[in-house]
């Protein structure tokens, strides 16, 4: 099988490094697509020629996004739209990666796949966008909502929080939004599976098993990093509101994935983040 992956970021460089045995996996980073470019999206995989494409290619700079719509939406939406052009014209199914932040955050119980979208920031509502007219354009396309990604590669909240507890005497972190951390490795995994069994095409949850705050991965973040000798010595880490670490983009208060359907369909156990998150600690150098 050969499988294209577009983006050069954490979960494109896990994608590579989780490739299952007999599948043929090239990666086309930002250097060399922009899926902002239809003729770019067209010429790269007519050239590849791929049976299944992976978007893992995305505009997520949160914040960022409150002042640059166009360029959230440029890559999020257009982009998307570009690639299932392209899929269509050689006939290669398309799996994306979409995100948990296209919910409002203001129900109590995990988000199902059918649950009702109302994005609160530009992101979430650039990445809906993109959902929209995927569903449209290449109704057979599998997008996977997922939560709070991080890995070794790239930038995400486990190595800012890292570098800070090295760097910083105490922290602050918001304690009043819900979600689940996910190892970007593990949704690799999940996304192979499903390509492996042929999933149909729809929407899917996936992340890691379990409820955190941020406050909450912090500290697991550094409980496990001074079991395994990543730092010397603790800091104390502080509960807050997010009333007291203002953003320009609003984020949903509780934006857990229900994944008990994807898991099914995927073949797959949800694992616990805290393991997950020692899983991956344990490979940082």
């Amino acid at each position: 099988m050969k499988v294209l992956v577009v983006g050069g970021g954490q979960l494109a460089w896990d994608l590579m490094q989780t490739a299952p045995a007999g599948v043929h996996v090239t990666m086309a980073g930002r250097d060399e697509l922009d899926i902002t470019l239809s003729d770019a999206c067209e010429y790269v995989l007519q050239g590849r020629r791929p049976e299944v494409v992976i978007n893992a290619a995305a505009y997520t700079a949160v914040d960022k996004a409150e002042s640059e719509r166009e360029a959230a939406f440029a890559v999020n939406e257009q982009g998307v739209a570009n690639l299932a052009a392209a899929c269509q014209s050689v006939r290669a199914r398309l799996f994306h990666v979409s995100t948990d932040f296209v919910f409002d955050g203001q129900g109590n119980r995990p988000y199902v796949p059918d649950d009702a979208a109302n994005p609160p920031s530009v992101y979430g509502a650039s990445k809906l966008a993109g959902e929209t007219v995927l569903r449209r354009q290449l109704p057979g396309s599998v997008i996977v909502r997922t939560s709070w990604l991080y890995s070794r590669n790239g930038g995400n909240f486990v190595k800012t929080m890292l570098r800070l507890m090295a760097e910083k005497p105490s922290l602050n972190v918001v304690v009043d939004q819900l979600g689940a951390p996910t190892w970007a490795a593990g949704l690799a995994g999940a996304l192979w599976s499903a390509i492996e069994r042929e999933v149909p095409g729809g929407i899917y949850h996936w992340s890691d098993a379990g409820v955190a705050s941020w406050y909450d991965f912090a500290v697991a973040i550094q409980d496990i990093a001074l079991e395994l000798g990543i730092l010397d010595s603790a800091i104390p880490i502080r509960p807050i509101p997010s009333s007291e670490f203002p953003t320009p983009a609003k984020r949903p208060a509780y934006s857990v994935l229900d994944t008990r359907s994807t898991q099914e369909a995927f073949g797959l156990e949800a694992v616990h983040w805290r393991r997950q998150l020692k899983s991956m600690l344990e490979t940082l150098p």
